[in-house]
């Protein structure tokens, strides 16, 4: 399958608004880059390309692949068939005819869709009036076919054989209108290009938000015209009821005009309808009703997810309105009140065969679900070990429920990493072992500190040490220099004497005892600094000590 649905990465956020609003379980893949940043990509075999993504997308991260500039490069060089949706005069109702007028001017033939829905419906009508179909799900729309084949294979024999309106006018226009140029279909619709891949009944899907985006890039000005008029001249007849066939309940309708007896339910929206299908393939045929038209957009065709309009769903139903009523004084058929045989229908009676419009389809197997067993490893990985925490269903990952979440996982497209629950639990347990950590480093840092007091203590004691000794020492060296002057003194007088008497002993006893009294005095400061010095090795000794207990402190820090 060609992707339809693209990504771009660079701005996505993984806010998992696309996983929410997505109808398809295996469309999305979670993937988790460099820098914890989660972005959600897409599988394109998995996508229904219904485009509630795209919408839903506030980052521009989501956008969409049609075939506007092959296709219009094609149109500058040959002539092509133009197929025109219904939709195209709600979503333009000033510019649609000068849309088309400007493909005719490039020597299109253009024709009308409308036209188509009518062709749809007769076939419906026939196939149910034949009892050739029982109870059917209706495909207009390429979304829902997309999702029965991948998700719901079940329903593939309750799908209606008809083709879809822009089908339907395509084998027309191919088999009784013998044209043979290729053919691009103006659509409000993504998926429209997967319906054309998987048929072969036209070759381009040109969305309508493509289109004027080429337009304007390409300084093409559309004249507007008037909106009341609702007539166009296109190469074959206009279409009748079929022009409301883009509105909810649009074939309903339809149907409803020829045979009110038919017991038909609708349902549209992405919200509703897909989980609808899958209660549909649960019940018991008896509970379906004959007919359940369905529509993946919420409001039709009118607002699809390539619309690129700025109308709002009164401005679309306003001009559903107006466009019904003009079609009905279009419709001819016999008898009063126009109750009798529709002179559209008898034509196609005269001039089709129902089996050029009938199709079939492919179905795939799907994706087993895991069970209750093969999820509870990935509970354990997500956190959730009780079936509270199983069932805490926030919603934050996109998926309806914690379950839906597991087996996202255990298929391969999600991470637990993206659970809150398991991230809260992550978050709450690192927290709880930074707090610990945080109570024992503050008793170690009270410890440091107590220790870092006591040598600021030790510290002050050497250098109150180092003065004594700064001073001892200076003392010293003078009486040192004194004792040297009286030893020398001592030794003058005795040359001077060599032979003493009383009077000279005395003075020489005198000069001694001076001397005996400096030695004593330099003898103190010896001791004074022998002690300093012992003071000093014993503080030392302490600060080696607390050094080595301000290491092994450390150390259990870094352990904790």
């Amino acid at each position: 399958m060609n992707e339809l649905v693209i990504v771009k990465p660079e701005k996505c956020n993984g806010c998992n608004a696309c996983v929410r609003v997505c109808p398809a379980p295996e469309a999305n893949i979670v993937r988790k880059l460099e820098g914890n940043k989660f972005i959600v990509a897409v599988d394109p075999n998995k996508c229904i390309s219904c485009g509630e993504c795209v919408k839903v997308c506030q980052h521009g991260a989501r956008d969409f692949i049609d075939d506007t500039e092959e296709c219009m490069s094609r149109v500058i060089k040959e002539k092509m068939v133009i197929l025109a949706s219904p939709a195209i005069k709600t979503i333009f109702p000033n510019k649609w005819k000068g849309i088309l007028d400007w493909f005719k001017k490039q020597g299109c033939s253009v024709y009308d869709v409308s036209l188509g829905a009518d062709i749809c419906s007769w076939a419906h009508l026939r196939v149910i009036e034949q009892g050739s179909v029982g109870n059917i799900i209706t495909q207009p729309c390429a979304a829902i076919v997309k999702y029965i084949e991948t998700y719901q294979p079940k329903l593939l024999s309750n799908l209606s054989p008809v083709h879809s309106p822009v089908a339907c006018m395509a084998i027309y226009v191919k088999q009784y209108q013998r044209r043979t140029n290729p053919i691009a279909f103006l659509s409000p619709c993504i998926a429209a290009k997967a319906e054309f891949e998987e048929t072969g009944v036209a070759d381009y899907n040109v969305t309508f938000k493509k289109l004027m985006e080429y337009f304007e890039r390409n300084g093409i000005t559309i004249p507007t015209n008037s909106t009341d008029d609702y007539e166009y001249k296109f190469d074959d007849m206009q279409g009748q009821l079929g022009s409301v066939f883009s509105r909810p309940g649009g074939l309903r309708d339809n149907l409803w005009a020829h045979n009110p007896d038919i017991n038909i339910t609708t349902s549209e929206g992405v919200r509703k309808v897909y989980p609808e299908l899958n209660m549909y393939v649960k019940m018991s045929e008896s509970k379906h009703p004959q007919v359940f038209d369905v529509l993946s957009c919420e409001f039709g065709c009118n607002v699809g997810p390539a619309a690129g309009t700025t109308q709002n769903f009164f401005d679309v139903m306003a001009t559903m309105r107006n466009v019904e009523n003009e079609a009905k004084k279009r419709r001819k058929s016999a008898g009063i009140m126009g109750r009798g045989e529709d002179k559209l229908y008898k034509r196609f009676d005269d001039e089709l065969n129902v089996a050029d419009f009938l199709r079939t389809y492919k179905g795939f197997m799907p994706t087993a679900i895991p069970s209750d067993k093969q999820l509870e490893p990935i509970f354990e990985k997500m956190g959730m070990h009780t079936e509270t925490e199983k069932n805490y269903n926030c919603l934050a990952c996109g998926y309806k429920s914690c379950k839906e979440m597991a087996i996202a996982i255990a298929r391969g497209l999600n991470t637990p990493d993206n659970c809150v629950i398991h991230a809260k639990s992550v978050l709450l347990a690192r927290h709880s072992d930074l707090a610990k950590q945080h109570e024992a480093l503050a008793e170690l840092t009270n410890e440091c500190l107590d220790l870092s007091t006591k040598l600021k203590e030790q510290v002050g004691e050497i250098n109150k040490r180092m003065e004594d000794i700064g001073e001892s020492n200076t003392a010293t060296s003078e009486r040192a220099a004194v004792v040297k002057d009286l030893l020398q003194n001592v030794v003058s007088f005795c040359n001077d004497n060599p032979t003493m008497d009383s009077e000279s002993v005395k003075q020489l006893i005198s000069i001694l005892e001076m001397t005996i009294s400096a030695f004593s005095a330099l003898d103190d400061n010896v001791n004074v600094t022998n002690e300093s010095s012992n003071v000093i090795n014993k503080s030392i000794v302490e600060i080696s000590a607390l050094v080595e207990k301000i290491n092994g402190i450390l150390a259990k820090t870094e352990v904790a």
